[in-house]
Order: structure tokens, then C-alpha cells, then sequence
């Protein structure tokens, strides 16, 4: 998958490249491809996450509040970028109704997490019913306190799957900052090797 990541704030907009590759519920391994970052590289594997900087030639283990750094002065965080997918593992679920959001009808759900090991002790989503695409969603403190927020803004049609191809992401702790991701091509059901997924990829 190509996507892009364009920061806007006070002092202007960045705009970096990189390509995603993602294999069950854990593995993932993003490749900057942007002038500034080319080569950079974030792996997660389930329950780690390393960086590595090809200038450098270094290799860094995150952990603990590390993996809740920005990602390139964006609004995302190493963990957003890379978080496990296995969310009824994490979180209790509860439907509050139905919700119209920008003209789709949506699933209001609230997730209460399990565990302290989850970035967002409470989520807020709203899931289109048709498409099943999580179309806005608040990210907050257990004492409520919204930490981040998504909206959809538009989405595209893969095969038989509908996904989003533009979203906004606000972190709510920092003043007049967005972040549009965005996907360029992707595509889905293709085979990885396991091997892409190991700190030994990192250094290829």
C-alpha cells in the first residue's frame, strides 16, 4: 500500500510518502519513501516496535510512553500507525444505537478497554452500516478526556471491500494541527513473506 501523511500547523504542512505492508492482526512495516525520510523504517510485530534510521545505520527498540511519540511532527503516533487490529480481544463492546454521520447511517459503539496495555482506554466510533468502515471515532482518557479524533472523508472500493482512502486525524492535546492520510494505490490479499516482518528486513 502507498500512502501519503500531509501535517498541517502553525508553521505550515509537511508532506511524507512511505509504503505500508501489513499480515494478520500484528505484523506491519512501514517504508518512508519521502526525500527527508527515505528509508526510514517502523516495524511492529506483536508486542514490539523498532525504528531504524538507514543514515545512522541504528536500530531502536520503543516502549512504554517512546510509543506514543509523534510520527514526523503529524498528529499520528508510532502506535497509531502500527497498532494491532485485534480489537474484541482488547475492549468490551457496547452498541449505543444508530448515528447519522456525514449523510451514512452508522453503529454507535463504545469500547471500554480490558487491558492498561491499549493506547485509548475509551473509544467512541461510529461504523457505517452498510460498509462496516469506521467512519469517525473519539479516542479518550478512562476519565473521558478525548485524546484523539478521526473522520473519514472519503473512501474507495478494493475488490468486494470498501476502505477509507482519506482520513483527518486531530491530536486534541496539541493547538491548530491536522493530518490527512491518504492512500495512493493499494492492494489486498497478496502474499508476504514472513520474513518481511523481521529486524533483519529492516537493514535490506
Amino acid at each position: 500500500m502507498k500512502q501519503e501523511a500531509a501535517a498541517k500547523d502553525r508553521f505550515g504542512e509537511k508532506t511524507s510518502t512511505f509504503e505500508a505492508y501489513s499480515k494478520g492482526s500484528y505484523d506491519s512495516l512501514i517504508e518512508f519513501t519521502s526525500i527527508m525520510e527515505k528509508g526510514q523504517k517502523v516495524l511492529r510485530t506483536e508486542g514490539e516496535l523498532y525504528l531504524y534510521y538507514p543514515d545512522a545505520n541504528e536500530l531502536i527498540r520503543l516502549t512504554g510512553a517512546a510509543l506514543r511519540q509523534s510520527l514526523l511532527g503529524s498528529d499520528i503516533s508510532y502506535e497509531d500507525m502500527t497498532g494491532e487490529k485485534d480489537t474484541l480481544r482488547d475492549y468490551d463492546v457496547t452498541l449505543g444505537g444508530t448515528k447519522m454521520i456525514n449523510g451514512k447511517e452508522c453503529y454507535e459503539l463504545h469500547l471500554v478497554a480490558k487491558t492498561r496495555k491499549v493506547a485509548y482506554p475509551k473509544q467512541l466510533i461510529y461504523v457505517d452500516t452498510e460498509t462496516f468502515v469506521v467512519m469517525k471515532g473519539e479516542y479518550s482518557t478512562s476519565s473521558d478526556r478525548v485524546l484523539k479524533e478521526i473522520e473519514v472523508l472519503s473512501t474507495m472500493k478494493v475488490g468486494e471491500r470498501t476502505i477509507p482512502n482519506e482520513t483527518k486525524i486531530v491530536d486534541t492535546l496539541k493547538r491548530n494541527t491536522s493530518t490527512i492520510m491518504k492512500i495512493n494505490s493499494i492492494e489486498i490479499d497478496i502474499p508476504l513473506n514472513d520474513d518481511l516482518f523481521s529486524i533483519d528486513s529492516l537493514t535490506w
